[in-house]
């Protein structure tokens, strides 16, 4: 959420944002409307304090005029007409900012300056090359063909237990991943992130904390019965795992990884990637969060991103990095890198992790602060896939594949494996 006395300086720059995102018509109606109702609650503010230093004048000239034996019908009486005003105010003051607070909730993050500018991805720029293609669609069968071959990814037996876009992985494809997961997870670990197994299911606050409500409501999983919510990703709940509290500023940065599944209804992406793995309902991944102080936070971006990073080149798969312009970031993001692992099969890059750094957005939602001297901050809050497991387990069966019957198992995964390949024909 952005601060309300940012808007309240900088109308300007927050309008120029929405625009650089390409924002609807509707936000640059909640941004004015916010500011009409932020200029409201400060007058109604106003009288407020008035009010209350004529009612403490007007208490010291009872107690005065009661000490001199004189009375104070008058004084008292007027006292007591500003204290139902005082009452009158803190209830209208309560609706203002609540009104106020449903629109500020609406607004995305303003993107940082040195973000490229564009519609959409097109206009999205690459930052760097990492490793060299080595195959090309003509090189390889699909890992969707593979599974169907071989029966170790079955997606029918998925839409049979589930619907469209769930899967079942079986056999040598299934330990794969759990030997991803596991390669993932001590990497980042021998690297001073912290392990959390947290909950799958989420509440509503904490879900609103971190950016998903109430904008991509369409997007999740609802437990309607309990008001619970499936995560789409483990930065909702490594997140909030300090909403509400204030560190100290010597704990900082903080830095936590969780494996989890993650549920998106994909509500708007039906005709795209309708084959195989890469898009599901269902899917797993690693997921890394770091809490900063401010002015280290975009530092400490570039190292997130290159702990994701760090996974791909260990497994030897070559990849790309990928700044993104105003209008493809994120709706809590600031600035974001996407790391796009090479899929032979489609002789193009996919997007394998985002690196974001949300800086006090999500803080400012989830009321997470630290105390530097005797000042409270909100701090900055970054987030990154380190990385998706499913999309790497399609970029090593078809990076790794040879003669179109066998893949080699990237060396650091071979103990984790207890084997150098896989034969599938």
């Amino acid at each position: 959420m952005l601060d309300i006395r940012f808007i309240r300086d900088n109308p300007e720059i927050v309008e120029k944002a929405l625009k650089k995102r390409n924002y609807a018509v509707d936000s640059f109606k909640a941004l004015k409307e916010i500011i009409k109702l932020d200029s409201e609650w400060r007058d109604i503010k106003k009288e407020e304090e008035e009010l209350r230093a004529e009612r403490n004048r007007l208490n010291i000239m009872i107690i005065n005029k009661k000490k001199e034996g004189k009375k104070a019908d008058k004084e008292i009486k007027k006292s007591s007409d500003i204290s139902g005003r005082i009452k009158e105010i803190s209830v209208e003051t309560e609706e203002l900012e609540g009104k106020r607070n449903a629109l500020l909730i609406q607004l995305p993050a303003v993107p940082h300056e040195s973000v490229p500018v564009g519609e959409d991805e097109r206009k999205n720029r690459e930052v760097r090359k990492w490793g060299r293609p080595a195959k090309k669609s003509r090189d390889v069968l699909p890992h969707d063909r593979i599974g169907e071959m071989t029966g170790w990814i079955d997606f029918e037996r998925g839409v049979k237990l589930a619907e469209h876009r769930f899967s079942i992985l079986k056999g040598p494809v299934a330990k794969l991943e759990r030997a991803l997961i596991n390669f993932m997870l001590s990497v980042q670990t021998t690297h001073g992130y912290t392990e959390i197994a947290p909950p799958y299911l989420v509440n509503t606050k904490a879900m609103t904390g971190t950016g998903q409500l109430p904008k991509f409501e369409n997007e999740l999983y609802r437990c309607r019965d309990d008001g619970l919510w499936m995560i789409p990703t483990a930065e909702v709940p490594l997140t909030n795992m300090h909403a509400g509290e204030i560190l100290d500023e010597a704990q900082l940065p903080i830095k936590i990884t969780a494996f989890t599944p993650c549920f998106r209804r994909e509500a708007g992406a039906y005709g795209k990637d309708i084959k195989g793995l890469i898009r599901q309902h269902q899917f797993d991944k690693v997921e890394l969060v770091k809490f900063t102080a401010p002015e280290t936070s975009y530092d400490e971006l570039e190292g997130l991103t290159q702990d994701a990073e760090r996974i791909l080149q260990l497994l030897e798969l070559p990849y790309r990095v990928v700044e993104l312009c105003t209008g493809d970031l994120g709706f809590a993001s600031a600035k974001t890198y996407d790391l796009e692992v090479w899929l032979p099969s489609q002789d193009r890059y996919r997007e394998i992790s985002s690196c974001s750094n949300c800086v006090d957005f999500q803080a400012r939602r989830a009321n997470i602060r630290f105390r530097r001297g005797g000042k409270l901050e909100c701090v900055h809050t970054l987030n990154g896939s380190g990385i998706a497991v499913g999309r790497t387990l399609i970029a090593i069966l078809e990076n790794f594949q040879e003669d179109r019957k066998t893949v080699r198992i990237p060396k650091v995964l071979q103990d984790f494996m207890g084997a150098e390949e896989i034969t599938f024909a």
